[in-house]
């Protein structure tokens, strides 16, 4: 397209693709109120070159996600899935090991969902959970005891409409009611908690009902919705809206302040354990009131993570099994190395964490691969090699192994190069 004469402009966060862009432009420095500059513009080694560029940071390996020095062992136990045939699937049987890291790899149309998602998920999500879903065509899963509860964390959408946001999804609305409801003027005023909820009569706008919007329906086109003219999207009347806990506009950085004196009540508590896990899957950008029909697939699943993990897991026994399927779409590398230490937090809790993904830096990381393939639609449905990042990149025929070889050489290098400049400066 481009040698045509045309133009193309590619919003990306991929490796491969900015390497072989003409052009590059990096916004940021941050997310959120942190970002909307320019940070850096010019070709590849004019942005890897430039010292205030997040990107240009992890495109030269001056940041990177490090491959672990040891894969964990497990505990020992696996679930099988046994003559799997749903899709394109040739009567495989799959061993998942329990305690683990596994990412489950192979170009698109291998037969990754149609294994992990429709095969492992719905029957484990049936026999454990007591769902009432229809399993992938398969024989038999061995091993489902060894497992407290099953989690698949997908890009679906979480709200159709604009009443729920991230603060109702992950339970924080809940403190957050409590905090205004202590304060000063929510005493004088005789105002609960139930005051400040948008869902019942009393402190919400009742011009909009507390969605902040109005909706317009449109007969054969979808509703379209407008900012409210009385609460400007506010949500609350004026009355409630007169109650301020000494003016939030950060949450995160706010409450921290509010933490230093004396450890917080139990409502700043509970606020910030959120509002950190928030931040830990790259969601700190997100303004709390945000209406959840507009987040994408990606924000969607990084939500639903964090509001398992506001929750627990298992029951602390055996731990839980959580599906992830393609979780770093839209995500920077900065954000993926935040979406990872969660995962791996996860695993060292006890959990068995299975993901789908295309990218290396995920991949590289993993305890143990399922390289599916060895191509898609008809030509895949195989397992062409499982074992460690290191097994997969050693084994003849698999596209993920001829991707990852490079990537584990290159950051073995550059933690060679490393370590020579530590000893340099010790002598």
């Amino acid at each position: 397209m481009r040698d045509l004469g045309n133009t193309v402009l590619v919003v990306e966060h991929d490796d491969d693709t900015m390497r072989a862009a003409d052009w590059i432009i990096d916004m940021g420095p941050g997310a959120g109120v942190n970002g909307g500059n320019v940070v850096a513009t010019g070709t590849i080694k004019d942005i890897m070159k430039h010292k205030t560029s997040l990107t240009g940071a992890y495109l030269s390996g001056r940041l990177r996600v490090d491959v672990p020095a040891t894969r964990r062992n497990g505990n020992g136990r696996s679930i099988v899935v046994r003559n799997a045939r749903e899709n394109n699937l040739k009567n495989i049987d799959v061993s998942i090991p329990l305690g683990k890291f596994v990412c489950v790899t192979g170009v698109s149309g291998s037969g990754k969902s149609s294994l992990i998602v429709e095969c492992l998920y719905k029957k484990a999500v049936n026999v454990i959970n007591g769902a009432m879903e229809r399993p992938g065509a398969m024989d038999a899963i061995e091993g489902l005891e060894h497992v407290d509860k099953v989690i698949n964390i997908d890009q679906q959408p979480i709200g159709r409409t604009p009443r729920s946001n991230p603060a109702t999804y992950t339970g924080l609305w809940t403190p957050l009611r409590d905090l205004f409801a202590s304060t000063p003027e929510s005493k004088l005023r005789g105002y609960k908690s139930g005051r400040f909820s948008f869902n019942v009569k009393g402190g919400r706008c009742e011009a909009c009902e507390g969605q902040g919007v109005i909706q317009i329906q449109m007969q054969f086109m979808p509703d379209i919705y407008v900012t409210c003219d009385v609460c400007k999207s506010s949500r609350f009347n004026r009355e409630t809206l007169q109650v301020r806990y000494k003016g939030i506009t950060e949450a995160i950085a706010f409450f921290e302040e509010d933490l230093k004196p004396s450890g917080g009540s139990h409502s700043v508590r509970s606020l910030m354990a959120t509002l950190r896990l928030l931040s830990d899957v790259g969601l700190g950008y997100l303004q709390l009131g945000q209406p959840l029909n507009v987040l994408s697939g990606g924000e969607s699943q990084r939500l639903k993570l964090v509001s398992h993990l506001a929750g627990k897991t298992g029951d602390g026994t055996q731990g839980a099994l959580l599906i992830l399927d393609e979780p770093t779409t839209g995500l920077h590398f900065e954000d993926t190395k935040k979406l990872l230490e969660v995962l791996h937090e996860l695993v060292d809790q006890g959990n068995t964490v299975v993901v789908i993904e295309h990218n290396l830096d995920i991949i590289k990381v993993a305890d143990w691969l399922i390289d599916m393939g060895p191509e898609g639609g008809d030509g895949g449905g195989l397992i062409v090699s499982q074992g460690t990042p290191e097994t997969i990149a050693a084994t003849p025929g698999s596209h993920t192994g001829e991707y990852l070889k490079p990537v584990l050489e290159r950051d073995a290098a550059w933690s060679q190069q490393e370590t020579k400049k530590r000893l340099r400066k010790r002598a």
